[in-house]
């Protein structure tokens, strides 16, 4: 499956372009702004293509429609503006699935946050940033992709523990970059967890065993 990581530069999209490189299944594409990035992956023998969630939606269509099957792991990041955050984590990742839609690339992975479909659980501090969270899941779930929403806990850049606690309502947890990249590694090829979204954090089930549970 050729698997286009959309937020390939960031923390987690960097680990799942390598955790998918090692694997004989999937082969990533990293979505890249610039010519710096896609020379830093042309090195390490990373197919990549060139597209801004800024930029319209056609463009999009032309980064995606080689591609079996899309990771959105992008995000404004905690420096920039609420500006940013709705145009990175809400439209951007409209624009990723309008695009999807239009190169009939069915198969999505959004990486969410915990609780974004629970307004009485939005941390106040970043309100902005679940609601943007919120409504780009609303919207993946009314289109026709076939979707997995995985919603997880705060980001921790320790090595990851290779288990996890899924569920559909979980309280206040943590999980490891490094183990969310693994799953979204797993659930890609689980038609299981097709058109389904759930929460996330660090637990005691291997990520194996828990993907093909989820129902």
């Amino acid at each position: 499956m050729r698997v286009l990581v959309v937020g390939a530069t960031g923390q987690i999209g960097q680990k799942l372009v390598h955790i998918l490189s090692n694997t004989t299944e999937h082969t990533p594409i990293a979505m890249v702004r610039k010519e710096e990035q896609a020379q830093k992956y042309a090195a390490a023998g990373v197919e990549t293509v060139f597209a801004d969630l800024e930029g319209p939606v056609d463009d999009l269509v032309s980064a995606i429609k080689d591609s079996d099957a899309i990771v959105f792991t992008a995000g404004s990041g905690g420096s920039t503006g609420h500006d940013k955050t709705l145009l990175i984590d809400l439209d951007g990742a409209v624009k990723v699935m309008e695009a999807a839609e239009k190169a009939e690339v069915k198969r999505f992975v959004m990486v969410s946050a915990l609780q974004a479909h629970n307004r009485e659980s939005w941390n106040e501090q970043i309100k902005p940033y679940y609601v943007a969270k919120h409504y780009a899941d609303k919207m993946l779930q009314a289109s026709s992709l076939n979707y997995t929403i995985i919603r997880p806990g705060l980001l921790l850049n320790e090595k990851g523990t290779g288990k996890i606690q899924p569920g559909l309502n979980l309280d206040r947890g943590s999980i490891s970059r490094e183990d969310v990249a693994h799953l979204i590694s797993e659930v890609l090829s689980a038609e299981n967890t097709y058109r389904f979204a759930f929460d996330v954090i660090s637990g005691n089930v291997k990520i194996e065993d828990a993907v093909k549970n989820i129902k």
